[in-house]
């Protein structure tokens, strides 16, 4: 041994890792620091960080060589790290440990009553804060008012994160969050923040000392906020509860003390309270009739925001006018989340594509508004009145629990489920459609987006605009979820969007894969492993995902629902894609390319180009003409449909050909000069907003197309099944009812219908059945992805 050397201690590891307190002896000078080693057997050394340890300590006059083991099983040991320098001063506590200097504890500037601690265990406090509310906080926004979220950090690292509250000063949010201390003396900063698009803007923060609080003991605190970059001296208030409490249990040696998997962003605490704030319990259905007394004329155009929590809707543009007609419907859904419906109603004037002014705005609150009961409300908004509708119609059925305790399971459940949706009971509730279950049972081989080569997953189903998400499954690649959600089906040609994410703490969580499901094609009770895809649900992703579903509905309520407004989206901001530019671009070339070589067929036909077509299309042309009777019209529809029903496979398309087409549009063009790429691009910054509109009404044109192609195609028997019954009914009617009763009829509905129900919403049968008719980019997205040799084959081929 060396000269001056400290004695070797020597000891067989117990079955958890301890460390050893090792102080200066006498002999040593007194600002030579103590070292305390950590101590780990080879069993423990890949353990978790959360798993308990135990403690020895060794007093200055103790005899270590005397020492017993506390294990003789053990006989391999390692060093864990490096020494920790023990503080100077005997009466700080280090951030994970704590010095036992007798058998008394004393919280420092908290409580004059001494705390027995058992030996090996280490003094820990719980905080508990009940964020509430702000008061007359900064503006960041132009229009007047911020977004403001609220963090909390502690030694630099944020611990909580609110939700986001927008367009709102005095924002209330009354969320409650309890934490670990490992000591008193730490401070927790309150910092705001007020959220957009593309960044975040500071707003003032303050900071709790915690050594001011007394031990079990709820004080409300009113931080004022502050910002020394900030040249206004009122930033507003925070108001919080805060209370400290003495945490009991054995002492956690934790090297990452603030762990996420420990925070509340992806703890379990918070995983009860966030699958009771997803379910809602009903949906406010707003429809907006017409706007009053608005300025007569003027350049832009008028629309109308509701927003509730985090929902958004936003109606279609109008040119400003005294009157404007929208007759749009809206639909919110009610959370059982403990906060008021409040329904903020935002009247706007866009002039041109950044210069967008806010014309007023209300804030109503639904929260009293009986079930079942329509009320009509015609506010104020500064330059003018708006006119709409709310009605709070129940919405039951909507759940996430485990698979062992799900509804279904019950066998009487099960079948007053298929009696709620026969066509006996369809005259009952047309608004009832159907009901889905969704059991995720698991995922497989799926990316790693965490330096440990691992993920923490979690799915979140969207069916419409609504959307529930399951709890997250840490460190893993083969998550097993093992949940049921259910949920009303509004729409039967709904699709149901699976997407797996990654969480990242703070940061917006990683993109793992996507799945789309629609639900005419699931067949009950079948579990089904589906292969992930990327964001554009085109591309393959890495890992699979394991579901069962079931479907039920009632036919004729979907069939009524068919022919009414497609649910409104989510307000949500298209950004340009020159890619999709250039796909649309040819999808509309190829519809009009058909259309182009059809009219040459007939033109050839007049012009004898081939004299055997031309007798054969003049014949047909006479008799056509001379016995037409309209009934056959539709029925020239019917067997053509009739015909393709026969000859091509219901339900699967020429997805082999869509793709390909796609895949063509994609690759054209690759040898253009460099030069004429970038003068297209700049072309296209210029006028952005043009090229923007140029894109959606190309995807509109050629969607149109291609879904009344897909009508005639059988891509979704039931549609194809449905046109069918429809031209049956309009072939008989038109055979035994003349024409001109027909359009008098039409005519009379359509000029009575205003005066009969002055709110209603005009709507176009025609374009509200193709509106369900899955486009051919829409039947590559939800089919199945062929093996990768076949489509490259194709590609080498072309």
């Amino acid at each position: 041994m060396l000269p001056n050397t400290p004695p070797t201690i020597i000891c067989s590891a117990s079955d958890r890792p301890a460390f050893i307190n090792i102080p200066a002896t006498k002999d040593k000078p007194e600002r030579e620091r103590n070292t305390t080693w950590y101590i780990e057997d080879s069993e423990s050394a890949c353990s978790t960080p959360s798993e308990d340890r135990s403690y020895i300590f060794c007093p200055p006059d103790h005899d270590l060589t005397g020492l017993e083991p506390a294990t003789p099983r053990s006989t391999e040991m390692f060093i864990i790290g490096s020494a920790e320098d023990n503080n100077e001063v005997s009466n700080e506590t280090n951030d994970y440990d704590t010095n036992f200097s007798g058998t008394e504890t004393r919280s420092s500037g908290v409580c004059s009553e001494a705390q027995a601690v058992p030996a090996g265990q280490k003094l820990h406090y719980l905080l508990t804060i009940n964020l509430r509310e702000g008061r007359n906080l900064a503006i960041k926004d132009r229009s007047g008012t911020s977004d403001p979220y609220v963090k909390f950090k502690i030694d630099g690292k944020t611990v909580y994160k609110s939700k986001v509250v927008y367009k709102n000063l005095n924002p209330t949010w009354n969320e409650c969050f309890s934490i670990l201390i490992r000591d008193l003396e730490q401070t927790v900063y309150v910092k705001v923040y007020d959220r957009d698009l593309r960044s975040r803007d500071f707003m003032g923060s303050s900071a709790i000392t915690l050594s001011n609080l007394e031990l079990d003991k709820t004080s409300e605190m009113i931080l004022r906020l502050k910002d020394l970059g900030s040249l206004e001296e009122d930033m507003g208030v925070i108001i919080l509860d805060a209370c400290v409490s003495i945490c009991e249990g054995p002492t956690k040696r934790n090297k990452w003390p603030l762990r996420r998997k420990g925070s509340f962003n992806k703890g379990q605490l918070r995983a009860a309270a966030m699958q009771k704030s997803q379910v809602w319990s009903g949906v406010y259905t707003v429809v907006l009739v017409e706007g009053q007394d608005m300025p007569e004329s003027g350049q832009g155009d008028v629309f109308v925001r509701f927003k509730m929590g985090e929902q958004r809707f936003r109606s279609k543009y109008l040119c400003i006018k005294t009157n404007p007609q929208w007759r749009e419907k809206f639909e919110f859904n009610r959370f059982e989340d403990g906060q008021p419906d409040v329904l903020l109603v935002e009247l706007y004037c866009k002039k041109g594509r950044k210069c967008v002014e806010c014309w007023g705005g209300i804030e109503l609150d639904l929260s009293q508004l009986p079930a079942n009961t329509k009320q009509t409300y015609n506010v104020i908004t500064g330059k003018g009145r708006l006119v709409f509708l709310v009605t709070h119609n129940p919405c039951p059925g909507v759940s996430i629990s485990d698979l062992g305790s799900t509804s279904l399971d019950n066998p009487y459940t099960y079948e007053n489920t298929l009696k709620k949706y026969c066509l006996q009971k369809t005259l009952d509730n047309l608004r009832d459609v159907g009901y889905l279950q969704v059991k995720v049972l698991r995922a497989a081989d799926l990316s790693a987006t965490d330096l440990n080569g691992k993920s923490d997953p979690f799915c979140v189903l969207e069916l419409g605009n609504s959307k529930l998400q399951s709890q997250t499954i840490y460190k893993t690649l083969n998550p097993e979820w093992r949940t049921a959600f259910t949920l009303p089906i509004k729409d039967i040609h709904d699709v149901l969007i699976l997407t797996v994410f990654g969480e990242d703490g703070d940061k917006a969580p990683d993109f793992l894969g996507k799945v789309a499901i629609p639900l005419l094609t699931v067949s009950n009770g079948q579990q089904i492993t589906s292969p992930l895809k990327k964001d554009n649900l085109e591309d393959m992703s890495k890992g699979s995902i394991t579901l069962e579903m079931n479907v039920f509905y009632n036919p004729v309520r979907a069939a009524i629902r068919t022919f009414r407004p497609k649910e409104t989206k989510f307000e949500d901001n298209p950004k340009f894609n020159k890619k999709l530019l250039a796909r649309h671009i040819s999808r509309v070339r190829r519809i009009s390319m058909a259309i182009l070589y059809t009219l040459q067929y007939i033109k050839s036909c007049f012009q004898w180009e081939s004299t055997q077509r031309s007798i054969i299309a003049f014949l047909v042309f006479v008799l056509t003409v001379w016995h037409f009777e309209l009934f056959m019209l539709p029925l020239f529809l019917l067997l053509l449909i009739g015909w393709n029903y026969f000859h091509i496979t219901p339900g699967v398309g020429s997805h082999s050909q869509d793709l390909e087409s796609i895949s063509a549009a994609e690759d054209e063009d690759e040898d253009e000069k460099e030069s004429e790429k970038r003068g297209l691009i700049e072309k296209i910054h210029m006028v952005h907003e043009i090229v923007l509109t140029v894109q959606c009404v190309l995807d509109e044109i050629a969607s149109i197309g291609e879904r009344v192609k897909n009508t005639f195609n059988w891509s979704v028997p039931f549609l194809s099944l449905l046109a069918c019954f429809v031209m049956f009914i309009a072939t008989v009617a038109l055979y035994y009812i003349p024409l001109r009763y027909i359009v008098l009829l039409w005519g009379v509905n359509k000029f009575s219908k205003k005066l009969r129900n002055p709110h209603v919403i005009e709507n176009n049968e025609l374009l509200d059945f193709l509106s369900r008719v899955p486009s051919d980019v829409q039947k590559v997205q939800y089919s199945e992805l062929r093996a990768p040799g076949i489509q490259s084959a194709q590609k080498k081929k072309r």
